[in-house]
């Protein structure tokens, strides 16, 4: 019976990798972006923290629905993650 004839394989090379730097465009986030972007995560979290805890408790807690509190927590804490995206 005749062999099958060996096929040569490819030997996988690896693309070469650039190792230039490359510049960031614009400039470094002030410091005070930083602190407001932080702040308003902490704030969301701690109305929402605060709301759970004492809701009952907290007289203009209370004049709002469990949806608006809910709302105020959890949309101060995403516009503080939205700020990441432009935070350098």
């Amino acid at each position: 019976m005749p062999k099958s004839k060996v096929r040569s394989k490819t030997e996988y090379t690896e693309a070469a990798v650039s190792r230039t730097p490359v510049k960031v465009k614009g400039s470094p986030t002030p410091r005070w972006y930083l602190v407001v972007m932080l702040g308003l995560m902490i704030i969301g979290l701690a109305w929402l923290v605060v709301y759970y805890l004492a809701g009952e408790q907290i007289p203009f807690m209370m004049a709002l629905e469990t949806w608006q509190n809910f709302a105020i927590g959890f949309g101060l804490a995403v516009v503080g993650l939205l700020m990441t995206m432009n935070w350098r």
